[in-house]
């Protein structure tokens, strides 16, 4: 067994080690201690999980039961110490899986198995690394270009792995430094909503994160780190945008025209994601306002709020972010909601992470890993459960299974609790549509405590127009303003936009997707040979899951339909028309099953013009891992 995770040797005096224990998931550490002391029997001892949910990381245990814990770990931990930091030997995959339903209190079903020991990588080794099949002609391989449109999260992933498979490549990134999302997006309060110790790429986990859900400025940073680490600096043209790319038959590779001057590509991969063209509402007289007025993605450094009058356009996930942070420190704010969203206590929200945590990182036994699946497993597929629609449901008008009524009772209670004596203001905040419809926020009282602040305004009211000194709403009432934010999201249904795409024969990508964008798995386009999309149609997650761990399947996916090109002798990879209809057909007829389609829900980003939604992934994740493990060939014209 590798030793890259089975932690430094502990030199540490006993003060210090119960001091750090203080800070950790007594589930993991229980867990750790398997590794640590080579004794099964603590799983059937009396310090245990009793159960699992999304960022409860402690398994429901009671403060005795966890200081209990504590205690016998801490003797357990110094003995080890004090016998020279020898580990027994490592656990049998048995073993493993019982591990894995001990930390999760509950049953962790065998076609799990395989993909959570891929996550957990307790071997070190990273196996999602392209394994080439067969030996490569160097000549061959050398020749071979990519070209990565994008260094946000999965373009620099993709970089990170065409390097180590000494691919040539380059990265056009029309930004001055990597991150995408996490370079463009500043406003203050700006954080991720996943926890860090999952929102990480699996093979660069960052012992270091300052809190659990961090804000913008060090996750960028994490992404410039592994850049630097991996050394794919020399290969990013940064501030460079690409504006077209064009097929050619004849020599099998793309043309891609930037504002830098051309490049050749036997490849692209585009990793623009969704959510970097920011989109400002369809009001009248956006332009008239004689005031400070910005997007949230595009927050103007140094603005100043001391005191100044303030409106906030929209209330979803960047407005619960900016409104608490700036309410405390404007004269007043406006907030201005088209319809509200439902959320979930996250008491960690904005909590520091402690030092004993990255102590226990470092030092116990594959720690780290194990806290990574704690996080990851609630997140994986449990939740299609309450998103998904019950035939049988008795009313079927205004929900969608028990299962979601008992999850917006327990939302609606917990809004409720927060808001006390204001029925107005409960009313306004609880959605009208159904549970899970829309995207899901957590908060940890912090958008609601600012909503009940005397200095703060909740309008409901439609705006009808903006005026020169601020926003006018449907009832004529002007509410005059200094600054307005629009926090109103992005261009999410235009994929590759305002890109030109030009394909086999002439065919235009924007033209063929229209409002409609498919791809087998998100990823390969028919009419389109060697272009591959990260983060592409049908992918976003919204049921669970990590955007990080999601790449980290089609980047492999990727490497596997160019490993199949540098291995023989045709040049040019398209997935047949067939075989993307019929798995866009079967991606159509569940989402239709899917709580994100019911009638209740009147406005939503996931959907099209129409109504139709060709964004989001209602895929387990379980079956996506399985599908992108390779690509199967026979789905492929190589030519």
């Amino acid at each position: 067994m590798s030793d890259r995770y089975a932690g430094l040797p502990i030199t540490d005096d006993d003060a210090t080690i119960a001091a750090a224990l203080e800070d950790v998931s007594v589930p993991t550490l229980l867990v750790s201690l398997v590794h640590l002391t080579g004794d099964a029997s603590i799983l059937d001892g009396p310090h245990r999980p009793v159960g699992n949910y999304l960022n409860e990381v402690q398994g429901f245990m009671s403060p005795e039961d966890q200081a209990s814990a504590r205690a016998f770990a801490l003797d357990k931990i110094i003995e080890f110490r004090d016998g020279g930091c020898v580990l027994p030997p490592p656990p049998s995959a048995e073993l493993v899986h019982r591990m894995m339903e001990f930390l999760v209190a509950g049953e962790v079903p065998a076609e799990y198995v395989p993909l959570m020991l891929e996550e957990l990588a307790l071997d070190g080794t990273d196996v999602r690394d392209q394994a080439w099949v067969r030996d490569l002609d160097p000549t061959v391989q050398a020749a071979f270009h990519v070209v990565v449109i994008g260094a946000g999260m999965s373009g620099l992933l993709a970089g990170i792995k065409l390097a180590a498979a000494e691919i040539p490549f380059t990265i056009v990134e029309k930004n001055a430094g990597v991150g995408g999302t996490w370079f463009e997006n500043r406003y203050p309060g700006c954080r991720v909503d996943v926890g860090n110790h999952f929102y990480s790429y699996s093979f660069a986990p960052d012992d270091e994160w300052s809190e659990y859900f961090a804000r913008q400025p060090e996750l960028q940073a994490y992404f410039d780190r592994c850049m630097r680490d991996y050394g794919i600096t020399d290969h990013i043209r940064f501030e460079t945008e690409v504006r077209s790319a064009v097929w050619d038959e004849e020599s099998a590779t793309w043309t891609v025209d930037t504002t830098g001057g051309p490049l050749v590509a036997n490849a692209v991969i585009s990793a623009v994601g969704q959510l970097n063209r920011p989109k400002l509402p369809d009001i009248e007289g956006l332009d008239s306002f004689e005031g400070e007025a910005m997007h949230s993605a595009q927050w103007v450094e140094g603005t100043d709020l001391a005191g100044k009058r303030m409106a906030v356009v929209g209330t979803g996930a960047s407005a619960f972010q900016l409104v608490p942070t700036v309410a405390p420190e404007v004269d007043h704010l406006t907030v201005f909601q088209r319809s509200a969203q439902w959320m979930f206590p996250n008491p960690n929200y904005h909590a520091q992470v402690g030092a004993g945590v990255p102590w226990a990182i470092r030092h116990l036994p594959y720690y780290g890993r194990w806290y990574r699946f704690l996080l990851f497993w609630p997140a994986c597929d449990g939740g299609l459960i309450a998103m998904t629609i019950d035939p049988d449901y008795a009313d079927p008008e205004h929900g969608i299974s028990d299962i979601n009524d008992a999850a917006r009772d327990m939302f609606t209670q917990w809004m409720a609790d927060q808001i006390g004596d204001d029925p107005e203001l409960l009313a306004k905040v609880v959605p009208d549509y159904v549970c899970l419809g829309k995207r899901t926020l957590q908060d940890n009282g912090s958008w609601l405590g600012a909503l009940t602040r005397p200095d703060v305004e909740l309008v409901t009211e439609a705006i009808e127009r903006i005026t020169p000194t601020g926003v006018r709403t449907a009832d004529g009432v002007d509410h005059d303003v200094d600054v307005i934010v629009y926090a109103t999201g992005f261009h999410a249904n235009k994929y590759l936009w305002p890109m030109d795409i030009v394909g086999r024969d002439g065919v235009v990508l924007g033209e063929q997707w229209g409002d409609r964008p498919t791809a087998l798995y998100g990823i390969t386009v028919p009419n389109f040979p060697n272009l591959f999309c990260l983060y592409g149609p049908g992918t976003n997650l919204a049921s669970g899951g990590s955007l990080i761990f999601h790449s980290e399947c089609q980047v492999r996916y990727v490497m596997g339909c160019i490993e199949a090109l540098l291995g023989g002798e045709e040049r040019a990879i398209e997935v047949r028309q067939e075989a993307h209809d019929e798995y866009n057909v079967r991606l159509q007829a569940r989402m239709k099953e899917m709580v994100w389609s019911h009638p209740s829900i009147k406005t939503s980003w996931y959907r099209n013009d129409e109504g139709d939604i060709y964004i989001l992934s209602p895929w387990r994740l379980v079956d996506y891992w399985a599908w992108t493990k390779a690509p199967d060939l026979q789905d492929f014209e190589l030519t």
